[in-house]
């Protein structure tokens, strides 16, 4: 078995082993466990039974997972994307007053469209079209953004009325956070093996042993029931029967597309997949992550995407599909230890993003930033991204600039017609999601 695995996957061609493979797939996992949790609270919040939506989340997570893993074989995790579900729920569900059972269908028919665009290799197409300098702009901006996300979550950094954020205060369960980034950084530097992962768990213990995280009173409890979401996508299709509900299905597609295109450049970044400014085997990536958006509407949750605290998993030495599965695996396992998983804190996992973003952001230093008209999209991109808190809106600011700034420097000839295009359809992309609803 041992050795089918290394064959299929060609983990040891990728200078990994199997070891260290689940290794980085359970730092993935615990990186991003907390949408088990964070999802059904959301999605409950329209309306949906959050018993149900925690399975359906797993189960859509699952599968994305170990399709990204079997058939593209990359190190790259899945699971409903956080902000577009948000959208689904406060938007769409209380804003719009529509259902929560039209609005699956609404992700279910962004899904299928989502599926035909990856099948007719558009999708592919644009991924290779953006320019060098952008990607690396792409993948450093990633990782700005979830370093941000990490200062956040472990209340380093707070909301400001005034300066919009500012530093937190170093008491509570902060101090979990500013543990668990010493220790990896210790860790990291000593060149000891999963150090992001035993990080983690050390600023887990600390926060069960000091009382700031509460321990679990058992580990094991039953898999809620699906009943009450299964299906009601495929059963409500015919509810999309008008302009608005159409728009929604347009935002759901829009934002997912470009979402998870930017993960996927900056995690392929990353990991040193790229090979002439391409990613290879990306039709299968896109096709996996595609078919986890239909299933997952199938299920019951809001649209799933790859997730950029696979980064997590890949800084650990992640590299090949059998990372993937390892997570997916996990998340199935974890229906059934939902309240071990209750340790899983944003202040436990905030070091694990905090230090692979300082990883990431080394992909600056490759950007030609003595051309100003490379400069200012990538820069666009890097600080969009954190800032908007959306890796679609970072990266529409960097296309809609990098023509202007490559024309202005009478460089337009070398923008590929396909950049042009994008350009277009950022504009269009902005003006939809800001549009009066």
């Amino acid at each position: 078995m041992k050795n089918k695995i290394n064959a299929y996957f060609g983990i040891e061609e990728l200078g990994s082993t199997i070891k260290r493979e689940m290794l980085a797939g359970f730092t993935t996992f615990i990186s991003m466990a907390y949408i088990l949790f964070v999802n059904p609270a959301i999605l409950g919040d329209a309306g949906m039974d959050k018993g149900a939506v925690f399975t359906a989340t797993g189960l859509a997570s699952a599968f994305g997972c170990i399709m990204m893993g079997v058939f593209a074989k990359y190190p790259i995790a899945t699971a409903p994307a956080l902000g577009i579900n948000a959208f689904f729920a406060y938007s769409v569900c209380i804003g719009m007053g529509v259902s929560w059972q039209t609005a699956l269908a609404g992700v279910f028919l962004a899904g299928i469209i989502f599926l035909l665009l990856t099948i007719f290799k558009l999708r592919e197409m644009i991924i290779d079209a953006i320019p060098v300098d952008l990607k690396y702009a792409i993948s450093a901006g990633i990782g700005l953004f979830i370093a941000f996300i990490g200062l956040r979550g472990g209340g380093i950094i707070v909301p400001n009325k005034e300066t919009f954020v500012s530093l937190g205060h170093f008491q509570g369960t902060t101090w979990i956070a500013v543990i668990g980034l010493v220790a990896t950084g210790v860790l990291m530097l000593l060149n000891v093996p999963g150090a992001i992962f035993i990080a983690m768990l050390i600023s887990a213990v600390f926060g069960v042993a000091t009382g700031m995280i509460d321990a679990p009173t058992h580990f094991v409890s039953s898999v809620p029931s699906l009943k009450p979401t299964l299906f009601q996508a495929f059963t409500h299709v015919t509810d999309i029967n008008s302009v608005q509900l159409v728009v929604v299905v347009l935002t759901f597609l829009l934002v997912t597309f470009f979402d998870t295109a930017g993960t996927l450049i900056g995690l392929a970044q990353q990991a040193g997949f790229m090979k002439d400014n391409k990613m290879p085997r990306v039709g299968q990536a896109l096709l996996s992550d595609s078919s986890a958006m239909v299933v997952g509407a199938l299920l019951g949750t809001s649209p799933v995407g790859a997730y950029v605290e696979s980064s997590a998993g890949i800084a650990v030495g992640g590299r090949s599909g059998f990372t993937a599965v390892t997570t997916g695996v996990l998340f199935i396992l974890g229906l059934f230890f939902s309240p071990l998983l209750s340790v899983v804190t944003p202040q436990v996992t905030a070091s694990a993003l905090i230090i692979v973003g300082v990883l990431m952001a080394q992909n600056m230093a490759k950007i030609e930033w003595g051309k100003l008209e490379i400069a200012i999209p990538s820069f666009l991109i890097l600080i969009g991204m954190p800032l908007t808190y959306s890796i679609s809106d970072g990266l529409a600011l960097g296309i809609i600039m990098y023509p202007i700034t490559m024309i202005a420097a009478k460089r337009g000839k070398e923008v590929s017609p396909l950049m042009y295009v994008l350009f277009f359809v950022f504009v269009g992309f902005l003006w939809i999601l800001n549009a009066p609803k």
